[in-house]
């Protein structure tokens, strides 16, 4: 139910923030990107600072990375939302291209288990999220005397 609340909290949230327009001559507003795919280490050690490389859909010209939303669902579970914003001033041409572009994000390992990365892929039919999931466990660190 805690995951419900908190993605319906976040869609809530990404839709009013691509409503608001900047009062200036350049006009943006954010736009979430789909992940598309996503390297994750084969296990953690506790404690440690791991890059999480993701491969992200840029959806034409006039979309720029901003970077990745991490929020916890649980200790042990993220949910990993790359933010674009797209510049619309009316005006200008994009191209409409696909393009797949890669970004990295550091991640710190707190808590012993399994942590699992649940990567925004956009929605399906009715409009619920769809998520690229991966499971990697955190080896047990021996306590040094």
């Amino acid at each position: 139910m805690k995951r419900i609340v908190r993605v319906i909290f976040w869609v809530v949230f990404v839709l009013s923030v691509q409503g608001c327009a900047i009062d200036s001559e350049q006009n943006f507003h954010f736009v979430t990107l789909r992940i598309v795919d996503a390297e994750v280490p084969e296990s953690f050690d506790l404690n440690g600072v791991y890059d999480i490389q993701v491969t992200y859909a840029r959806p034409n010209g006039c979309t720029f990375f901003e970077g990745f939303d991490v929020f916890p669902v649980e200790n042990t579970i993220r949910n990993i939302v790359a933010i674009g914003s797209e510049f619309d001033d009316g005006e200008t041409a994009c191209t409409q291209a696909v393009e797949n572009v890669v970004a990295d994000f550091r991640f710190e390992v707190l808590y012993e288990g399994t942590y699992t990365f649940r990567f925004y892929n956009g929605d399906d039919a009715e409009g619920n999220p769809i998520y690229l999931e991966y499971d990697v466990q955190v080896n047990a660190v021996e306590p040094t005397n």
